[in-house]
Order: C-alpha cells, then sequence, then structure tokens
C-alpha cells in the first residue's frame, strides 16, 4: 500500500514558513517522541537552513522510556538540543524556554554586548499533522487559543501567541512532505495517527504494527492478547486475537475490519503499553 497525504493548505504553508524565518529567533521542532524520525519533515532540513533549533519530542508518555532517552542523545550528538515533554499533561514545558535560552545565549550576548536589552524570545513551532502543536501552545498561554483536534490538519493558518513575557510563538499549520521516500515512515504515521484513517487501509496498518510488536515488543503483545506463542500465520493471529476481543461477525466468523481497528486503538491509547516505532540504530539520518 501507498501512503500519501499533502493537502493543498500544507504547500501554501510551506512556503509561509519559509518567509518567516526572518522574524523568529529559534525553531521549535515538534516531533512524536514514538516516531522522532518518521515524523520529522526532511523538507525542514533545507526550509529552516541555519536558524537555530531545539526539538520537542512531544508524547513522551506514549514512547518507549529508554529509546527516549536514547533519542535525546542522538539528536544531542548532531549538535541538536532535545527534550521530552508531554504537552496534555503539561509535563516538561518549564524545559522548553530554558533549553532555548541556552540556545540563544551567543545571540543575547551580543545584543548586550551593543547596548540592547534582550526581548522575548520570538519562536516558530513547526511539526507534522496531529503532533499536538496546538495542544503545546494552548499549554504554554495557560489559555484555548490555537484550536485542538485528534485528527490531523487542524490548524490552518498563522498566528502570533504571547507566552508571558518570555515567549512569543508563531504558530504554523502542520505540515507534511509530497512523497515518503520510505513506505516505512508512511506506515509509522499511519499507526500513530498522523494521517487520516479515512484514506488508508487499517487492515495493513495493523499487520504492520503485529509484525513490529512481534520483533520488538513479543512479551507486551502476548500479554495483551493472551498468546502463548506468536503465529507466524497473520490469519491465525487475527482469528485469536478477534475471538479474544469479541470482534465476531454474525454467524461467528472473526470481523477483521473490527479486530483491525481494535489494534490500532490499542496501540494508540497505551493499552499496549509505551511503545516506540523507530530506533535511533536504524536511522542514517
Amino acid at each position: 500500500m501507498t501512503i500519501q497525504w499533502f493537502p493543498g493548505h500544507m504547500a501554501k504553508a510551506r512556503r509561509e514558513v519559509t518567509e518567516k524565518l526572518k522574524l523568529v529567533d529559534i525553531i521549535f521542532e515538534l516531533v512524536d517522541a514514538r516516531i522522532p524520525i518518521s515524523s520529522r519533515n526532511p523538507m525542514m532540513d533545507q526550509i529552516v537552513q541555519q536558524k537555530p533549533r531545539l526539538v520537542l519530542l512531544n508524547k513522551e508518555d506514549m514512547a518507549d522510556p529508554e529509546l527516549t532517552k536514547a533519542w535525546i542523545a542522538y539528536f544531542e550528538e548532531r549538535g541538536i538540543k532535545a527534550i521530552s515533554l508531554n504537552a496534555q499533561e503539561g509535563n516538561g514545558l518549564h524545559a522548553i524556554v530554558k533549553a532555548a535560552k541556552e540556545i540563544l545565549k551567543p545571540k543575547w550576548d551580543r545584543m548586550k554586548a551593543k547596548g540592547m536589552n534582550p526581548r522575548a524570545i520570538r519562536a516558530m513551532i513547526i511539526g507534522i499533522p496531529n503532533v499536538g502543536k496546538s495542544t503545546l501552545i494552548n499549554r504554554l498561554a495557560k489559555k484555548n487559543i490555537a484550536k485542538t483536534g485528534n485528527t490531523p490538519g487542524v490548524t490552518k493558518a498563522q498566528q502570533w501567541i504571547k507566552v508571558g513575557k518570555e515567549l512569543e510563538l508563531l504558530d504554523t499549520p502542520g505540515i507534511l512532505w509530497p512523497k515518503f521516500e520510505d513506505q516505512e515512515v508512511g506506515y509509522k504515521l499511519a499507526v500513530t495517527g498522523a494521517i487520516k484513517d479515512t484514506i488508508i487501509n487499517l487492515q495493513d496498518i495493523s499487520v504492520y504494527a503485529l509484525r513490529y510488536l512481534e520483533k520488538n515488543y513479543p512479551k507486551v503483545l502476548k500479554e495483551r492478547y493472551g498468546l502463548d506463542e506468536i503465529p507466524s500465520d497473520l490469519v491465525q493471529l487475527f482469528d485469536h486475537i478477534g475471538m479474544k476481543r469479541g470482534s465476531i461477525r454474525p454467524g461467528g466468523e472473526v470481523d477483521y475490519d473490527k479486530t483491525a481497528e481494535l489494534i490500532i486503538r490499542d496501540v494508540r491509547s497505551v493499552k499496549l503499553g509505551r511503545l516506540t516505532f523507530d530506533h535511533p540504530k536504524d536511522t542514517n539520518q
């Protein structure tokens, strides 16, 4: 299955991001802690150029904590400051301004040397759809300013948002890229909810999730669905999960569509535990 999703407003947003770069001091790049590389837009490296950047690994509460630590180290080894947070609950937000100040210290020192008083940090927040940008902004601003939603593509316009006296945020729409060179990236985005379910095949996505769990989190998979061993045959595996969870059609047959939905829902609602679908050792970036 080929997964693509590039609505027209995203092309416009990409142009607007490029135009607004000169107005900001730093880029806050928000990624999903479960897929820190797959949820990074590769075009952003070209778009933001040499602008200082802080990577924010959101949804840390849903990601494998050991791998989150490994990803923070991965980014910092490449000269990019990274911190993890949970925007939904407001955990880790205090570290954002602190980290931004550290990154921008050379610029602020130059301003002081010229007799200029440091002003509020102006940051542009960038991320793919459904990564939690609006939730983060509302948490930082302590009020509902940015529109939020649990489906991709809610934010479609840019707006400046003041966060206390130390920070001003330029929100931007979520931007995916026109073509996924690696189709596995598409699967990872789909399984974590970054692509609308209405344009993907949930059975295919659930198969990907099951095979990934079998390889990387077999104990979790067995415990959740009461498996002594994981069947190599996909139909057997679906039949077992469907029967175990009551996804049955009239007549006693397993409803594979409902079973697929159940598996994806279990992944996204952390019923299978804290999972990470990207691993530093597997990336060439």
